[in-house]
C-alpha cells in the first residue's frame, strides 16, 4: 500500500501524459506504413499507442525487430514524428507544475517510456527537460510495454523498491507493465482513453497532471 511515508519516487511515462503526442505518433505511424503499402486505419494504430514499436509493428504487419524492413520503417516514422509533429506538441495541462511539486517534496522523478533516442526531444518540446535526470527508455529494457521491463529498469536506476514509486501513466499498456512490476499506476484521462472500464487496475484516474496535483494526496 503506497502512503506518504512510503512513497520516494514516481515513474513517469511521457507520451500522452506529460506531451499531448498520442495522435501525432498515431498519425506518423500511419503515414509512413501507407508509404511502406500497408493500409492500416488511424483507429487500428492509435488503439496500440503506448507499446513500443516492437509490439506495435508486429501486431499490425507482422513485421518484428531484427527485420530491414522493420528498422526501414522505424526510423522513417521516428524522422517524421520529429520533423513535422513533434515541434506543434504542447505538454499536457499542469505537467511542469505537478512534477515542480513533486519535487519540492522530496520525491525522486524517474522517466519510464517507450521511448528511445527522441527521449530529450520530447521532453525540451513539453518543457520539462530540466527537471529529469533520471531515466529508462526503449535502450534500457529488451521488450517494451506492457512488458515490465522498462519499469523495473526505472526502479533500478533510481535504487528503489517497487513498494516505495509510483507510476504515472496514460494508457493500459502503462498499467499492465507496472502492475507486472509490482508497481501501482495512477492514470489519466489526458491521453485518449477516457472510459475508465479501459483503465482498470489502476489505483487512481484523473483527467490530467492539473487535476492530480489539485487532488493529491491520492
Amino acid at each position: 500500500m503506497i502512503t506518504p511515508t512510503t512513497l520516494k519516487a514516481v515513474l513517469l511515462d511521457v507520451d500522452g501524459t506529460l506531451l499531448d503526442s498520442n495522435d501525432a505518433h498515431a498519425r506518423s505511424w500511419v503515414e509512413v506504413l501507407e508509404r511502406h503499402g500497408h493500409e492500416c486505419s488511424y483507429s487500428q494504430v492509435r488503439a496500440l499507442i503506448g507499446k513500443g514499436g516492437d509490439k506495435l509493428l508486429p501486431e499490425l504487419i507482422g513485421i518484428g525487430p531484427g527485420e530491414r524492413a522493420f528498422t526501414e520503417i522505424s526510423d522513417e516514422r521516428t524522422d517524421l514524428f520529429l520533423r513535422r509533429y513533434l515541434p506543434g506538441l504542447s505538454a499536457t495541462r499542469g505537467a511542469r507544475s505537478l512534477l515542480e511539486w513533486m519535487l519540492a517534496n522530496g520525491l525522486v522523478l524517474v522517466v519510464a517510456t517507450s521511448a528511445g533516442d527522441e527521449l530529450g526531444a520530447l521532453l525540451k518540446q513539453a518543457g520539462l527537460a530540466d527537471l529529469i535526470e533520471v531515466a529508462a527508455t526503449s535502450d534500457d529494457a529488451e521488450k517494451s510495454k506492457p512488458d515490465a521491463d522498462i519499469v523495473q529498469a526505472a526502479l533500478a536506476k533510481a535504487g528503489i523498491e517497487a513498494h516505495q514509486a509510483i507510476m504515472l501513466g496514460d494508457t493500459p499498456y502503462d498499467i499492465q507493465a507496472a502492475s507486472a512490476a509490482g508497481v501501482g499506476t495512477v492514470v489519466l484521462r489526458c491521453g485518449g482513453w477516457w472510459k475508465d472500464a479501459d483503465l482498470a487496475g489502476a489505483i487512481g484516474i484523473y483527467d490530467d497532471p492539473a487535476d492530480l496535483l489539485s487532488r493529491w494526496p491520492l
